[in-house]
């Protein structure tokens, strides 16, 4: 899969939780996790996170929103149940991208709501808990932008067998301008 993502929460409260969305960033293989004005020492809890994702995953700690730094070109997608959200099966996730989920018990701040360039929602009706709402977006970037079959249009497993991903040929811009090519 190209690109990249990471993942955080805003004003996250309960160190279990954060574990628990750091353990499974790391699973499904995420660049690097945070917080914003999260409680200090939100990511020590070594008790949800059995991978010790902490020992493989950069974690960046933001005192507030407008202390929030993401990579050039990384697109902010807010996790939030709201009825202008995009559902998140019919989302297209960018190939550079942080998702921030909102507190327990509370929603995304009015100025994060404003840095985010996309706001998605899973369609559920009513809210899930922070790290499960963190585990389905992984999930669905990765049944999106990974390489998998497509699925069968009977039920089971797939029918169709993935063909080997072809490489072309290099391209060599020195050999290009030789042809005459620009």
């Amino acid at each position: 899969m190209r690109g990249y993502f990471g993942v955080g929460a805003e004003r996250i409260s309960k160190a279990m939780n954060m574990g628990a969305i750091l353990r499974t960033a790391h699973a499904f293989g995420a660049s690097f996790a945070f917080s914003v004005d999260g409680v200090p020492g939100v990511a020590e809890s070594r008790k949800s996170d059995t991978s010790a994702a902490w020992t493989q995953l950069p974690f960046y700690e933001f005192d507030d929103v407008a202390a929030l730094r993401l990579p050039h070109g990384c697109a902010l997608v807010g996790v939030e149940l709201l009825e202008n959200s995009v559902e998140l099966p019919s989302f297209r996730h960018p190939s550079q991208a942080a998702y921030v989920l909102g507190p327990e018990r509370g929603s995304l701040s009015r100025e994060m709501m404003a840095r985010c360039d996309h706001v998605v929602k899973i369609p559920t009706r009513f809210c899930v808990n922070v790290g499960i709402a963190a585990a389905l977006v992984m999930y669905d970037r990765l049944r999106n932008l990974g390489r998998f079959a497509p699925p069968p249009v009977a039920p089971g497993g797939p029918v169709e067998i993935l063909p080997a991903h072809l490489h072309g040929m290099p391209v060599l811009r020195r050999a290009r301008r030789r042809d005459g090519e620009c």
